[in-house]
């Protein structure tokens, strides 16, 4: 694949997305766990397979040249809008929602899927990922994407931090909660449109929560947890590339293998350590 890499510029734009999703995916997925909001991702990942069929709706029928991709970013930031409304107008059962919008989006991806002619070998790239889909101008907008979300965390770690733990506190200490939310819920959008190409819009959300999973096991503090779940991220994704490569399947179902394995040996590491304090104390 070395060799590969160098000769061909679609490996080398697949593999450098590969390394930025591996980052952007379990950082902003860190908050999603701690806020409990791990089907979010579930939800706007199938409004971005609505965005993506709707363009190439357009584009089979009507030959517009929109790049489905961007459908895809249009239709999860919009998912997100509509998610923060809802949890304004079901203020008591505000986890509602992400299962109307999950609805939603699965409802609009039949039908424009059907309007499309059904399943191609372009949507089953994007359904599962693949690792040639990845074009140069997909890999500029999605190194874009990764820079603004690392800066907008940057500048707002301690808010989202604040709501992530105590969203009464984040309000009582002047926090605009709700404008830290919808900036956070489109992030997540984002994070989810950009990840597709390499890990697909079925299985987008594994990348997100997995890292995280795996090392909340053996994280003392939140952000060695974002540390670790990145670290993780990052070998998921690389080791998951490659085997996909070489085994000449959708690298999304290997990354996502991937991250299991490191979610059971973070488990299990777990518990090794633990076991001679438990012997020592009784």
């Amino acid at each position: 694949m070395l060799a590969d890499f160098f000769e061909y510029d679609f490996l080398r734009h697949t593999f450098l997305t590969g390394l930025l999703i591996g980052i952007i995916a379990p950082l902003l997925g860190t908050f999603i766990v701690v806020r409990r909001l791990s089907l979010l991702a579930d939800a706007l990942s199938h409004v971005t397979l609505a965005g993506i069929a709707f363009g190439l709706f357009l584009d089979k029928k009507f030959a517009v040249g929109v790049t489905p991709l961007y459908g895809g970013m249009a239709f999860s930031v919009l998912g997100s809008i509509f998610i923060e409304k809802l949890r304004g107008v079901y203020h008591a059962y505000q986890e509602l929602a992400i299962p109307i919008i999950l609805s939603g989006g699965v409802g609009l991806s039949l039908i424009f899927i059907s309007l499309a002619d059904g399943f191609n070998t372009e949507l089953f790239n994007y359904l599962f990922g693949s690792v040639s889909a990845v074009s140069k101008q997909d890999f500029l907008s999605i190194a874009g994407i990764a820079i603004f979300i690392v800066i907008i965390i940057t500048l707002f770690y301690k808010e989202l931090v604040t709501l992530s733990f105590d969203e009464e506190h984040a309000k009582v200490s002047g926090i605009h909660a709700k404008r830290i939310h919808l900036l956070f819920i489109v992030l997540t959008a984002l994070v989810i449109a950009a990840s597709i190409r390499i890990v697909g819009v079925l299985l987008v959300s594994a990348l997100m929560t997995l890292p995280v999973a795996a090392s909340m096991r053996l994280a003392r503090g939140f952000k060695q947890m974002m540390f670790l779940s990145i670290v993780f991220g990052e070998l998921a994704v690389i080791i998951g590339l490659i085997s996909g490569y070489y085994l000449s399947i959708p690298p999304g179902g290997t990354i996502v293998m991937v991250s299991i394995i490191i979610l059971l040996l973070s488990i299990a590491l777990k518990r090794i350590t633990w076991k001679p304090r438990k012997v020592r104390e009784a």
